[in-house]
């Protein structure tokens, strides 16, 4: 009889262990079918994955394509937002599976220096991502030394513990700021943003590319001479420990994932734009292309 496990790691394999066990204590015949045993255990057959996510429009996007995919490779895939620190400590403690928006070297840097040890960093699925602070062209202003009370009153961020928010902090402090920043979150920051530009008031905000708004509204990163933000960033793939051996084709599948940030854009854009809801614009982008999505599929048996 197949068994499928919802435990992970090592308990996971403990029956099949048992039971090889038992055929050699009662003098059976040497087991030389283990390899087709072990992929009869591991096939998808409705196999429960879970992926978690911060409520940002980028991982939205991606977590509803990957988890369409798994879905499509036969797992029974559930999606989980949660905040920021949390996704991290649930992915180390084996609570949940895995993630897809591990922003880094600096963004999730705090999490990555608590966390990595306990997680398998699969490494970049998106590359050439950047953060910093946006604002829209009519405001006639170039840099973050720019920034006064006369210009704007205050910056609008996201929710509260993400690392842009920290570096928004530092940057106050370094650059001698007399300007508060407000916490919100992606979808409050973008509607008043997009309010403001209506409007043509001055407005900054915490930006971060892939992101749609650098597409619909005429906006641009303020320069960083002090460099506190990185300009260069990647997207990582985070998973549990134990997870290649419990589900060894959803871990080929998550290892394979990788897309451009104009990939990502036009998930954002049909979400955001066009008003799709996630799992729609997911599905859509990946019918559109279908030989990338054949590629992250492309697994082992």
């Amino acid at each position: 009889m197949m068994m499928l496990y919802r435990h992970y790691g090592k308990k996971a394999l403990l029956p099949l262990s048992i039971t090889a066990l038992l055929l050699t204590a009662c003098g059976g015949e040497e087991d030389t079918s283990s390899e087709a045993d072990a992929s009869e255990i591991y096939e998808p057959n409705g196999a429960e994955i879970e992926l978690t996510y911060v409520a940002w429009e980028s991982e939205l996007a991606s977590t509803n394509v990957i988890g369409k995919v798994l879905a499509e490779a036969g797992y029974d895939v559930t999606l989980t937002v949660v905040e920021q620190a949390p996704m991290w400590a649930s992915v180390a403690s084996g609570g949940a599976d895995g993630f897809v928006g591990a922003w880094l070297p600096s963004d999730m840097e705090a999490e990555y220096e608590e966390y990595g040890d306990d997680v398998v960093d699969l490494g970049a699925n998106l590359e050439g991502n950047r953060t910093g602070l946006a604002a829209p062209n009519y405001m006639n202003i170039d840099s973050i030394e720019d920034l006064t009370p006369d210009v704007v009153g205050e910056i609008t961020g996201i929710d509260a513990g993400a690392g842009i928010m920290l570096s928004t902090e530092e940057v106050v402090e370094e650059y001698n700021l007399d300007i508060s920043v407000t916490t919100s979150s992606d979808a409050a920051m973008t509607a008043y943003l997009d309010t403001a530009i209506e409007n043509e008031e001055p407005v900054v905000v915490t930006g971060w590319q892939p992101h749609w708004k650098f597409n619909t509204y005429d906006i641009e990163f303020l320069d960083d001479p002090l460099g506190i933000y990185e300009e260069e960033e990647e997207i990582r793939t985070i998973v549990r420990e134990g997870l290649k051996e419990d589900h060894p084709h959803a871990y080929q599948i998550l290892d394979q994932f990788y897309w451009e940030p104009e990939d990502m854009n036009e998930v954002m854009l049909d979400i955001a734009e066009n008003e799709m809801e996630p799992d729609e614009a997911a599905q859509k982008w990946i019918d559109e292309n279908r030989d990338q999505v054949d590629e992250w599929l492309d697994i082992d048996e």
